[in-house]
């Protein structure tokens, strides 16, 4: 079956989904901090961030958040969101770029102003990668923890990237209050499960959902409560099975909500809808 006819399902109006996590902001740029993201882009062939909007919009992907990794990534973020009405940005720095920021108050203090432009609806990627470990821990952070305090002040939900790091992670968590937020491309154990759910935060499935190889993570799946569930695509990565070799879309969306539909043993419709208000309710989505 070809993407187009397994997605033609979608093309009723009926179904509305919300992309909360992609990146499509960069597929047209000329510049920016993230060349590799664009070069992903440009090897799928695409050079528009128009394209993959409306390809989305065509299958009932109406709303996308498009996420920042860096300064620069995050001032693409709302320049198109600017742009697109049907686009929000989130403006973050990725725990992998904290060393290029962290000891730069010029750059932070331009990171700071994004948060008066229009339709800046969530700060993040930020967290915690020990995986790579392409940022010193410390600086990691650091840089945490001034997002953290930024979202607080501002009354702005977060996009938390945490990988291999979830224990120096939630006691840097715990320190403060009021934060509210997502765990952007959940993959880890029910344990961590619990704690982020305990902790009133939304928990983000995306492509790898379709591809996981253990039991442990099909139930961690299945045991996420409807109402602290979002859906993401991350793309340009994470494309979901069967199309994994090709580059993730913000429509591939429904090819990870039918999957989820099926182990969950619900109707697509009702993650539709469920997903979408819950994404409406964290990034107050109009």
């Amino acid at each position: 079956m070809t993407l187009d006819s397994r997605l033609s399902d979608f093309q009723t109006g009926k179904v509305e989904f919300v992309d909360t996590h992609c990146h499509i902001h960069e597929a047209s740029a000329n510049t920016g901090d993230d060349e590799f993201v664009r070069d992903k882009w440009a090897t799928g062939g695409f050079t528009e961030s128009q394209i993959l909007i409306d390809e989305a919009a065509n299958v009932g992907v109406n709303r996308l958040i498009c996420v920042g990794c860096t300064l620069r990534d995050s001032e693409l973020a709302v320049k198109l969101a600017a742009e697109q009405p049907n686009c929000w940005a989130s403006v973050g720095i990725h725990p992998h770029e904290a060393k290029d920021h962290v000891r730069s108050p010029e750059k932070l203090q331009k990171f700071t102003t994004l948060l008066k432009k229009p339709k800046v609806v969530a700060i993040g990627e930020c967290g915690l990668d020990y995986y790579y470990e392409h940022s010193k821990k410390a600086d990691q952070k650091k840089m945490l923890e001034f997002q953290i305090e930024l979202a607080i002040k501002h009354d702005l939900p977060l996009i938390f990237h945490v990988r291999e790091a979830f224990d120096d992670f939630w006691a840097i968590f715990d320190n403060y209050q009021g934060i509210r937020g997502v765990i952007h491309s959940f993959t880890d154990n029910k344990l961590n499960l619990e704690k982020a759910l305990k902790r009133g935060l939304y928990i983000g499935v995306n492509g790898i959902a379709t591809f996981s190889k253990t039991v442990e993570k099909s139930v961690t799946y299945v045991t996420i409560p409807s109402d602290r569930l979002l859906l993401e695509t991350d793309a340009p990565f994470l494309t979901p099975a069967p199309h994994r070799g090709t580059i993730c879309q913000p429509k591939h969306l429904c090819v990870t909500a039918e999957f989820l539909a099926g182990l969950r043993e619900e109707n697509v419709a009702d993650i539709a809808k469920t997903t979408t208000q819950n994404a409406c309710n964290l990034f107050a989505l109009k």
